[in-house]
């Protein structure tokens, strides 16, 4: 019996079969890689949020404006905001740290994702920080010079859609004449 147990040994040795094989563990299951996007030297360190971008990110900012002035009205009972408090609302919307927005790529193409825009593939590789949240809080700032406090919140007071449409969509917005870009789902709002 031991000459049968020395030359399995051996063989097992020889042959690069551990215990493990024979004491049927299972087997390793397959990995997937997904590579990060390789982003162009504009999208790397431009402090501007590069062209192909701007549609995603509109998106993005009005999705948050809307959240901070919907929790904000509700904090007064649904009631309309003052002047001082809608603005208030917006200067935080805007200065807000945007971290949880970054870029990823689909099918080749690059889009932002976060919160508001609409989910990407399960296995993909975002790559936020560095520059993207500065990028957002820019235009961010930038939409509400550009249209004004009261016109930005007496669209949000007309629907989502509304604020979308002024920001994004408009004739000279980032989304203009666009169609591929499906709208983000609708905040859900508690209304009884």
């Amino acid at each position: 019996m031991r000459p049968a147990l020395a030359a399995w040994l051996v063989l097992s040795l020889l042959g690069g079969t551990g215990a493990q094989d024979t004491c049927g563990d299972p087997p390793a299951a397959p990995s997937h890689s997904v590579p990060a996007p390789q982003l162009s030297p504009e999208e790397r360190l431009s402090p501007h949020m590069p062209e192909s971008l701007r549609c995603d990110a509109c998106h993005a900012i009005a999705f948050q404006i809307e959240e901070q002035l919907r929790k904000a009205e509700g904090k007064v009972g649904k009631k309309a905001l003052k002047e001082s408090d809608y603005m208030e609302v917006l200067e935080r919307s805007c200065s807000q740290d945007w971290e949880s927005y970054g870029v990823l790529e689909l099918d080749g193409e690059k889009r932002l994702s976060g919160p508001g825009l609409p989910r990407q593939q399960p296995l993909s590789v975002m790559v936020s920080g560095g520059p993207w949240p500065s990028r957002l809080s820019k235009l961010c700032h930038g939409y509400v010079g550009e249209q004004g406090e009261a016109r930005i919140y007496g669209a949000h007071r007309r629907g989502p859609a509304a604020l979308r449409q002024l920001l994004c969509h408009g004739h000279k917005g980032p989304c203009a004449g666009r169609k591929d870009r499906p709208d983000p789902p609708k905040a859900l709002q508690n209304e009884l």
